[in-house]
């Protein structure tokens, strides 16, 4: 039930929390949105007009325009859980959210972190 829990909380909730971790770090919210770019197909433009909708995360995901095949070549531990392990696939989707902006605000260069 966890899983849910996070899945129907409001992308305009979460998405505040992902900017301040990587501004903590001295990183931009540029940033932030090249990296949910990269993953979700989401132009920034988009990204902001969704923070004015009631779109939940689960649907975020669900409806994103063009979610990344190289998303696959993300892995280490997120929270403690190792991402390849994860078997929901859309908790799946938003651990590699999660790891991307860790990376981030790890200081790690953005093109390493966008798999180029």
């Amino acid at each position: 039930m966890k899983n849910e829990k996070v899945f129907k909380m409001k992308f305009s909730v979460l998405y505040p929390l992902l900017i301040n971790k990587a501004v903590k770090k001295q990183r931009t919210q540029e940033e932030v949105n090249t990296v949910i770019t990269w993953l979700t197909g989401y132009s920034s433009q988009d990204i902001l007009q969704l923070l004015n909708t009631e779109i939940t995360y689960e649907d975020f995901f669900k409806h994103a325009p063009h979610m990344n095949p190289n998303r696959a070549l993300i892995t280490g531990k997120i929270c403690g859980i190792t991402i390849e392990s994860i078997e929901d696939p859309m908790m799946k989707e938003i651990r590699y959210l999660d790891k991307l902006i860790d990376e981030l605000a790890k200081g790690r260069p953005l093109e390493k972190i966008l798999r180029n």
